[in-house]
């Protein structure tokens, strides 16, 4: 069985590490937005959910060091193929081309790098803000903990914030376009008959997941924060 080393070394292994790290972010982000919508139900909904995962305590390290390490594997490996095809064929042709059916390349999977990078950025801003920044605390079942569902609530009132992760999250869904199809190529999760049709899921997906995202910020700035009817506030 191969070393990781040797995975990064040989091409489908990188191309296998690729679309595993693909599908495992995928998951987390369908999970973090699960989290994020909790904002429109009950009034401690979004702080339970945040005390919840605190309370994994050792288990939620685990899990971020794990996110990190998938994250920064398939950022590298994702940095590294785009700078090897650029050095290879450094004159860019205005018509692509596919051996063995149709061409899925287009301006998502074009932009796979620059959309790649800009999340790669906006993700440790995220964490930034949102983990790390300084926020109240409030009493959760006699407990206390972090009033998360404020700082969303108080930070997506800016029009910098919110109009700026809502760009990056049309950036994410294009990027999602193409990489969910691309995660079933490297996995060899496909046949041509069904490649129509993984990429046509996939582009769905990467629509609801991005919509779900910026429709949160969207709606706190322009329905007030706590004055939006589905936000209940304490």
């Amino acid at each position: 069985m191969p070393s990781l080393i040797e995975a990064f070394q040989s091409q489908v292994g990188r191309k296998v590490l690729t679309g595993l790290t693909g599908f495992l972010l995928v998951f987390f982000i369908i999970f973090h937005l699960a989290g994020n919508l909790a904002i429109f139900g009950e009034p401690d909904a979004m702080n339970s959910y945040s005390q919840f995962l605190h309370d994994l305590g050792p288990l939620l390290w685990v899990a971020r060091i794990g996110l990190l390490l998938i994250f920064v594997i398939h950022a590298y490996i994702g940095i590294s193929i785009w700078i090897n095809k650029r050095k290879a064929r450094p004159q860019q042709y205005k018509v692509y081309s596919s051996k063995g059916g149709p061409s899925r390349q287009g301006l998502s999977s074009r932009s796979m790098a620059f959309t790649g990078v800009v999340l790669l950025i906006f993700v440790v801003a995220h964490i930034n803000t949102f983990a790390l920044g300084d926020m109240d605390t409030v009493l959760i079942d006699g407990r206390e903990t972090h009033d998360v569902k404020t700082l969303v609530l108080d930070t997506f009132q800016n029009p910098i914030y919110a109009f700026g992760y809502t760009i990056v999250m049309i950036l994410l869904g294009a990027h999602l376009g193409h990489g969910i199809w691309s995660a079933f190529t490297s996995l060899t999760l496909r046949s041509k008959k069904a490649s129509a049709t993984i990429y046509t899921i996939g582009v769905v997906v990467a629509v609801l997941l991005a919509v779900g995202f910026l429709f949160i910020p969207l709606y706190i700035y322009f329905g007030g924060g706590c004055d939006a009817a589905l936000i209940h506030c304490n």
